[in-house]
């Protein structure tokens, strides 16, 4: 990049975040860009960021990160996933190919809650599973994807 870039948490998220050095992955695509995935230890609620090497190019951030750090969320370690209150997407790390599933409706989720909207969820290149509330129940919802 030619110039050292220093960033705090806050500059990258916009929150205060508690980490867990044990609790956060990184994967590194040549020179391209890199995935940084962590979780807040005060409530669980997940991130993302995909880092470009090319200092032209923006950061990309997810403050609603689905990922494998938390034991009740199996995530394949390809991907990268997220929600959006509404669906469920997923992004493999090295090729950038994405699939995605909906709930059926919008679900106003607080993130840093995440466990009383999102239960738990498996998500592999190939299905989406997911045990989500929906009004006052539980639902599980299903599919088969391709990631494009």
């Amino acid at each position: 990049m030619g110039v050292n870039r220093k960033m705090g948490i806050v500059d990258l998220v916009g929150a205060p975040v508690k980490l867990n050095p044990s609790a956060v992955a990184c994967f590194i695509k040549d020179t391209s860009y890199a995935w940084l995935t962590f979780n807040d230890c005060s409530n669980g609620r997940g991130y993302l960021l995909k880092i470009p090497f090319n200092k032209k190019e923006n950061i990309s951030r997810k403050s609603s990160a689905i990922n494998s750090l938390d034991p009740k969320f199996s995530v394949a370690p390809s991907l990268v996933a997220y929600s959006d209150r509404g669906n469920l997407f997923a992004e493999d790390k090295a090729t950038g190919k994405t699939a995605m599933m909906t709930f059926g409706e919008r679900i106003e989720i607080d993130y840093d809650a995440i466990h009383d909207y999102i239960d738990s969820v498996n998500i592999t290149p190939t299905r989406f599973w997911a045990k989500v509330k929906i009004g006052d129940s539980w639902k599980e919802i299903e599919k088969a994807v391709e990631l494009k």
